[in-house]
């Protein structure tokens, strides 16, 4: 079966920041090798999978209520580094939590920047992303 992780070099730096392999750290979580155990492991997952265009597994940890039927990825954005701002709650005892980040990248040489509150759920025993307040456009 195929995957979107099959045209990548799973050795090279996980684009979260962490200082890890992607295939050791979010790409074990996209591939279902691992599962995420915070909040915010499922938010690096996410913006991972963002980075690599991965439509299904950020489907899969939308929460049902609020996932958009697809998602469309614009060939010209390119992603180029994600902090962690602040978390609240989310971890493996929690119920819910909030994850602020601030993502970098650009479209077509212009740099931009997108800062969000995401919140997040637990379905049963996954993570799942709820939604997200997005920031003004920090400078």
């Amino acid at each position: 079966m195929k995957t979107c992780l099959d045209d990548v070099d799973l050795s090279m730096d996980c684009p979260c920041g962490q200082p890890s392999s992607l295939l050791n750290c979010c790409g074990a979580i996209i591939l279902k090798e691992a599962t995420a155990a915070t909040a915010e492991a499922l938010m690096r997952s996410r913006y991972t999978a963002y980075c690599l265009s991965a439509a299904d597994y950020l489907l899969a940890t939308w929460h049902p209520s609020t996932r958009p039927q697809s998602l469309d990825f614009d060939p010209a954005h390119r992603w180029l580094g994600l902090r962690i701002i602040a978390c609240e709650k989310g971890l493996a005892v929690d119920a819910s939590g909030q994850v602020e980040f601030l993502a970098r990248y650009k479209i077509n040489g212009r740099a931009y920047r997108l800062q969000e509150i995401s919140r997040f759920v637990r379905l049963i025993d996954d993570w799942v992303y709820l939604d997200g307040e997005v920031r003004a456009n920090p400078t």
